[in-house]
């Protein structure tokens, strides 16, 4: 059985409350009753405020009603992953330890799409602290597969994709840290952006990794995907990492093609552990790039099989130092009878998080210890260097680089829910760009004989977006 639809498009969205055809209110009330309908057997959302859209959607009626010109994003209902903060809603981030909170502030990119015309309808569900790459991770249970109810959705965004792919809304906002945008993407059939590093503001998104976390979109297509991003990007002086460089239009080069365009193909990442539909759909994927004027190219990135080690160093650590701020003191779940203060920490904290999240802390902590932070957290920094100028060596011969997003189509919930080093290589593909800094997207270009989605990864060079959009396009519209 499948939930999966599709939704309306931005663009037509906005076309038919602008021409008066329809209200926001009528879209929210329409996007809201879909929630209602096919949530109960994907677990997306994690809270729903129905009045607090519908009144988003009467301002935009409102405006319309006067005869402004209406923002990009008018009336348009957009999920927000629940490691964003958007201010008097919960935040939760998939996790015990921050049931109950409600921040006092907005996160930089939700603003933006509220400033554009977004209506929120609720937040999405995800893994704890955005660890995970199935979704089976949230404290509030794990989100399923629209595509197929008993498979994951990928993670940590799993909420954002499936919310998606099953037409509760045209778009969402998740974030990736290793993969957790790209591989819910293609699990779930959508598309998904990792923008370059500090092409989006991180203020307001609760941390995993500060070196490594980026906010992005889903929707179903590369031209709405190129809509939202669009809103989200730009300097925030709320973040010291945010670039300064200016956001071009994405949707401008959308359907120039692909020929002429230099696209590398790295061996690398057709190897040994790569299932053979997935390679399939891949390498036909590829094929129609050529037949469309590309020149395809083999590449080599050869410091790619120390990416997952190095990023489960540098990432674990990153999560040991940011969840330390997680007490029971501030904020959040505080556990109960604990007779000191030292015994409140310990029995909060042991309460309040998860298995998985216990594990990286306590992997973080060990490779930062006294006598291990040269062996394990230094040497993960170098191979992280290495696998950047691997990109850069081979950006100076290609425009984009073409891979699988995910080694597999979505895999069975619980199926490797006891094999954490399994799960981790879930991420085998996706956490070589997310250590790099470097732009991708995940677009479908298949499916595997039991209809699951397989998505196809496109790199491209820092703050180089609008190629991979480019290259998206194309794939998309030759995989239609």
């Amino acid at each position: 059985m499948t939930t999966v639809a599709a939704a309306e498009s931005i663009d037509s969205i906005r076309a038919a409350i602008a021409a008066g055809e329809r209200t926001a209110t009528a879209v929210a009330e329409s996007c809201l009753d879909r929630i209602a309908q096919a949530d109960a057997q994907v677990h997306a959302f994690l809270s729903v405020d129905r009045e607090f859209a519908l009144a988003q959607a009467r301002s935009i009626d409102e405006r319309a009603a006067k005869g402004e010109e209406l923002p990009v994003l008018a009336g348009v209902p957009i999920g927000i992953k629940d490691v964003l903060t958007l201010e008097g809603f919960p935040a939760t981030a998939g996790s015990k330890i921050l049931e109950g909170y409600r921040p006092p502030y907005t996160a930089t990119a939700v603003r933006k799409l509220a400033e554009a015309g977004a209506v929120f309808p609720g937040k999405l569900n995800c893994d704890e602290f955005a660890m995970g790459s199935s979704n089976e991770n949230s404290a509030y249970g794990p989100v399923h597969n629209p595509h197929a109810l008993d498979r994951v959705p990928g993670g940590s965004s799993g909420g954002s994709a499936a919310a998606v792919a099953a037409g509760m809304v045209p778009a969402t906002l998740g974030t990736d840290t290793g993969g957790s945008i790209r591989q819910p993407a293609s699990f779930c059939g959508v598309v998904g952006v990792l923008p370059t590093y500090g092409r989006v503001s991180r203020y307001g998104l609760i941390a995993f990794a500060s070196s490594l976390d980026r906010v992005g979109p889903f929707a179903g297509s590369v031209r709405d995907a190129a809509t939202v991003l669009g809103v989200i990007a730009g300097q925030d002086p709320m973040d010291a990492t945010s670039s300064p460089l200016p956001v071009p239009d994405y949707k401008a080069d959308l359907d120039r093609g692909v020929k002429g365009m230099r696209i590398g193909v790295p061996a690398e990442y057709f190897a040994e552990g790569l299932d053979a539909e997935v390679r399939s759909a891949i390498e036909g994927g590829i094929e129609k790039l050529r037949a469309e004027g590309a020149e395809i190219k083999a590449i080599s990135l050869p410091h790619t099989q120390y990416a997952i080690p190095a990023y489960y160093v540098i990432a674990t650590a990153e999560a040991s130092s940011n969840l330390a701020r997680f007490d029971g003191v501030r904020y959040g779940f505080r556990a109960p009878k604990a007779d000191t203060l030292a015994a409140m920490y310990r029995r909060t904290r042991d309460l309040g998080f998860g298995a998985e999240v216990k594990r990286r802390i306590l992997l973080g902590t060990y490779v930062l210890s006294h006598g291990y932070y040269d062996a394990y957290y230094r040497k993960a920094q170098q191979v992280r260097r290495l696998l950047t100028e691997d990109f850069l060596k081979a950006f100076g011969e290609v425009d984009a680089i073409v891979t699988p997003t995910a080694p597999t189509p979505a895999f069975r919930i619980g199926e490797k829910a006891d094999d954490p080093v399994s799960m981790y290589l879930a991420d085998i593909y996706t956490v070589t760009a997310s250590l790099a800094g470097i732009c991708g997207v995940s677009v479908p270009c298949g499916k595997s004989r039991e209809g699951l989605p397989i998505g196809m990864q496109i790199l491209g060079r820092h703050f180089d977006e609008g190629t991979i959009f480019r290259v998206g396009r194309a794939v998309e519209r030759l995989s239609a």
